[in-house]
C-alpha cells in the first residue's frame, strides 16, 4: 500500500470523487465529515497525511487541525487543507494551525496525488545528518521532535516548527533566506506564502526566546550559536 490518507470533509461528492481516486493510487482511505470526527478518526486509523476542508460543521478545520497538532500522538501527520477559500489570512491561519500543505478548489485529482506524493517523499535524511544537536544552550533531538533547555526543561515542538529550528540550528551562524527555508521545510513542490516563515519562527520564539533566531533584514534568519 501507498499510504493510509484521511479525508475530512462535509462535501459527500468530494469524498467519493477523492476516495475514488486515491483508492486507485493505492492508499488506504477512510473519511470524516466534519472536525470533530476528524480528530476522533485520526486517532483510531493514524493516517500518514490528512485532506481537510476549512468550512465544516461541528468543528472546522482550523480548530480540528491545531487539536491534532497538538496531540503527540498526532503531531508527525501532514494536513493538507482543502478549502474553497482562497484569502491570504485563511492560507495563513491554516499554516499558524499547523498545515503542511494548502490546495484551493476545485480539486482536481491527478495534481493533487502528484503533491500527496510529494509529502509522503518528504522528510529528514537520517544517513547523513546527525540525529542530536548541543548548541547554543539547547539540545536538539530529532529522534523525538524535543528541545532541551539547559536547566532541564523540555519543549516539544510542532513538526514545521522543529524542522524549520533544525534546519537553522545545523548551520549555526549561517544566514537562511524564506525562500531557502521553504524550499527545505515546505518543499520546492508546495506554495506557500513568505510571510508563513516569519509566523513559525515567531512561534519558535515565544517557545524558546527571542534570542535563538536572529533575523537579517533583508536577507533572513540566523541561528544564534552563543
Amino acid at each position: 500500500m501507498a499510504g493510509k490518507i484521511l479525508l475530512v470533509d462535509d462535501d459527500e461528492d468530494i469524498i467519493e470523487l477523492l476516495t475514488y481516486n486515491l483508492k486507485k493510487e493505492g492508499y488506504k482511505v477512510k473519511s470524516a465529515n466534519n472536525g470533530l470526527k476528524g480528530i476522533e478518526k485520526a486517532a483510531s486509523f493514524m493516517p500518514d497525511v490528512i485532506l481537510m476542508d476549512i468550512m465544516m460543521p461541528v468543528l472546522d478545520g482550523i480548530e480540528a487541525g491545531r487539536q491534532i497538532k497538538e496531540d503527540p500522538n498526532l503531531k508527525d501527520i501532514h494536513i493538507i487543507y482543502l478549502t474553497a477559500r482562497a484569502e491570504e489570512f485563511s492560507e495563513i491561519a491554516a499554516f499558524e494551525a499547523g498545515a503542511d500543505d494548502y490546495i484551493t478548489k476545485p480539486i482536481k485529482p491527478r495534481p493533487l496525488i502528484s503533491r500527496i506524493k510529494a509529502h509522503f517523499r518528504k522528510g529528514f535524511d537520517k544517513n547523513n545528518e546527525e540525529d542530536i544537536l548541543d548548541i547554543g544552550g539547547l539540545v536538539i533531538n530529532r529522534l523525538n521532535y524535543s528541545v532541551k533547555k539547559e536547566d532541564g526543561e523540555e519543549i516539544v515542538l510542532p513538526k514545521k516548527e522543529f524542522q524549520l529550528l533544525f534546519q537553522l540550528a545545523k548551520k549555526p551562524d549561517n544566514v537562511h533566506s524564506r525562500t531557502e527555508l521553504l524550499h527545505k521545510i515546505w518543499g520546492a513542490d508546495v506554495y506557500v506564502v513568505e510571510r508563513t516563515v516569519d509566523v513559525h519562527i515567531r512561534k519558535v520564539r515565544e517557545k524558546l526566546g527571542d534570542n535563538v533566531i536572529k533575523t537579517l533584514k533583508g536577507l533572513g534568519y540566523m541561528f544564534n550559536s552563543k
